[in-house]
């Protein structure tokens, strides 16, 4: 019984493919982006780059994923990331890409790179998203929720918090406001994303970030407090397109 159990289970276990000898893999039920890296030993990044996946990165049953292949450079003496690209033919910013490593790009006698294939560009580039994928900038619960009412209601939703909670970036973007006293919102952030949409993130206790910084979604922006109007410690965050206000309830993922 064991024995025909197996046979039935063979086709499925070929068709799931092992993306650690794969240079395309088709994406099985339960499978992420992470563990198809993990498996790979493929950076998670090389895997976004070479497939144009957008933000959050989340991948669906059935999608055809590149596996970029790569080789291994030992940094010699002599060696810099000019010399070390022209060497594999792949530009060296791409090397830092896939090696984690910041500007200005230094290499060290007896670092280990990892060396990304080359891959040719789609011929259909996955579309740019003009809106920015949000996520909850704290996961306390709701106190006060959107509402409008001739431009006099709540323009966005207060969140519980403790004070000296971390506050996070929603999304990805750049510091327009970071202000001290901000009136109502006491200590007040706000991040640009990009095509209109802008956050904003009030009653901070400290802000940790500084005008024109840039950020990554899910980073930190400040701590929670109750500064301004507040009454108890909670976030005031709110999200506009083209500076009107969106009920952050339709944007947000669901609890």
């Amino acid at each position: 019984m064991k024995r025909l159990a197996l046979i039935a289970l063979l086709p499925l276990l070929l068709a799931a493919g092992d993306p650690a000898t794969e240079t395309e893999h088709v994406v099985t039920e339960g499978e992420t982006l992470s563990g198809i890296a993990n498996r790979a030993g493929v950076p998670k990044e090389m895997i976004i780059a070479a497939n144009g996946l957008q933000d959050p990165y989340e991948v669906r049953r059935g999608q055809k994923l590149v596996i970029p292949r790569q080789k291994i450079h030992i940094v010699k003496e002599g060696d810099t990331g000019l010399s070390i690209g022209r060497r594999y033919g792949v530009p060296f910013e791409n090397i830092a890409i896939a090696n984690g490593m910041q500007p200005p790009y230094a290499v060290k006698l007896g670092q280990r790179l990892i060396i990304p294939a080359v891959i040719a560009a789609p011929e259909r580039p996955a579309p740019a998203r003009t809106e920015p994928y949000f996520r909850r900038p704290h996961d306390g619960a709701v106190l006060a929720g959107f509402q409008r009412k001739d431009d006099k209601g709540h323009e966005g939703i207060d969140i519980a918090v403790k004070t000296g909670d971390m506050v996070r970036a929603s999304a990805g973007g750049r510091v327009v406001y970071a202000q001290a006293d901000s009136g109502r919102f006491g200590r007040l952030v706000v991040i640009d994303h990009g095509n209109g949409w802008r956050t904003r993130y009030g009653h901070l206790s400290r802000i940790t970030v500084k005008l024109g910084d840039l950020v990554r979604s899910g980073e930190r922006i400040g701590l929670a407090g109750s500064t301004g109007s507040a009454t108890r410690p909670e976030l005031h965050f709110d999200i506009l397109k083209d500076n009107e206000p969106v009920d952050p309830a339709k944007k947000l993922p669901q609890r």
